[in-house]
C-alpha cells in the first residue's frame, strides 16, 4: 500500500501552476510591450509625419473605431469573414474527403485543382465584378475563393494518408463506409485538416481587406484606403492596428477549438515526450 501511495503522481500545487501561467503570459506580452516602448521612444526622439507614436495611433483607434463606423463598416467586415470561412472549411474538407477517398477522381482533378491555386485570387476579383456586381455575395466569394485552398488541400493529403492497415482492421470488422469514415479517416487526417484551416484563417483576413479596397465603398478594407489616400495616417494605422487584432482573435479562436478537436493528438504527443 505505501508503494502504492508513494508512486501516485499527485496535482501539482496551486503556486506552481499559478507561476507557471504568469511565466506564459510573461512571455506572450513581453515582447509587444517592450516594441511599445521602443516605438514610443523613437516616436517622441524622432517624430515622423507618416509613422506616429503609439500614443498618437491609440487616441486615432478610439476616436475612429469606437462608434458608429464599427458598426457600419467593422461588423458586416467581420460577417463576411465568418460566413467566408465557414463556407471554405465546409466545402473544403467535404471536397478534399471525396478527392482524397476516389483515386479515379483525384487524377482527374489534380492538374485542374494546381491551376486555380497558382492564380493569384486577387486578379479574379474584377471577374467576380462583372459576374455578380459589387455585392456582399461578391466579397464572401471571393474571400471563400481565396481561402479554400489550404484546407481543401490539406484534406486530400490527410485523407490519402491514412494507415493502410487501419484502414483493412477496420473493414475485417466489418465497419460502414459512414463508421469508417468518421471514426478512422477524419480522424487520422485531423491533424492535417487543422494546419489548413489555420492557414485558411489567415489567407482569409488578407482576402477580406482586398476584396473591400476596390469597388466597395464601405467595409474596414474600404475605410483603411480612405484613410491613406485623404493622408489620415494615425488613422490608416489604427485600422492595421485593428486587423492586426481581428488576427490575433482568430488564432486564439483557433487555439481553443484545435486543442478541443486534436486533443488525443496532443495527449499521444505528450506521452512520446515523456
Amino acid at each position: 500500500m505505501t508503494l502504492y501511495t508513494s508512486t501516485v503522481r499527485t496535482a501539482p500545487p496551486a503556486p506552481r501552476v499559478w507561476a507557471k501561467a504568469g511565466k506564459s503570459i510573461g512571455f506572450a506580452i513581453g515582447l509587444p510591450i517592450v516594441l511599445l516602448i521602443v516605438w514610443g521612444i523613437w516616436g517622441t526622439l524622432a517624430p515622423a509625419k507618416f509613422f506616429p507614436g503609439p500614443l498618437r495611433i491609440a487616441e486615432a483607434f478610439v476616436d475612429t473605431w469606437v462608434g458608429p463606423i464599427f458598426v457600419t463598416d467593422v461588423l458586416p467586415s467581420l460577417a463576411r469573414l465568418a460566413v467566408a470561412i465557414v463556407l471554405a472549411i465546409a466545402i473544403g474538407i467535404a471536397a478534399g474527403t471525396l478527392i482524397g477517398l476516389t483515386r479515379w477522381l483525384r487524377e482527374l482533378l489534380e492538374p485542374l485543382l494546381e491551376f486555380f491555386r497558382a492564380i493569384p485570387p486577387p486578379v479574379l476579383i474584377p471577374v467576380f465584378v462583372a459576374l455578380l456586381g459589387v455585392t456582399d455575395s461578391m466579397k464572401i466569394i471571393v474571400i471563400v475563393f481565396g481561402s479554400l485552398w489550404p484546407v481543401l488541400l490539406n484534406t486530400v493529403e490527410g485523407v490519402r494518408g491514412t494507415d493502410s492497415v487501419m484502414t483493412e482492421t477496420a473493414r475485417s470488422f466489418s465497419l460502414t463506409r459512414s463508421q469508417r469514415l468518421f471514426r478512422l479517416v477524419l480522424p487520422a487526417a485531423s491533424p492535417r485538416i487543422m494546419a489548413g484551416v489555420r492557414q485558411t484563417l489567415s489567407v482569409a483576413l488578407i482576402m477580406m481587406v482586398i476584396s473591400e479596397m476596390f469597388y466597395s465603398s464601405s467595409g474596414l478594407g474600404f475605410r483603411i484606403t480612405f484613410f491613406q489616400r485623404n493622408y489620415l495616417i494615425a488613422e490608416m494605422w489604427s485600422g492595421i492596428v485593428l486587423l492586426g487584432l481581428v488576427g490575433v482573435l482568430l488564432a486564439v479562436v483557433f487555439t481553443i477549438v484545435e486543442r478541443r478537436v486534436l486533443r488525443w493528438y496532443h495527449g499521444i504527443k505528450e506521452v512520446e515526450r515523456a
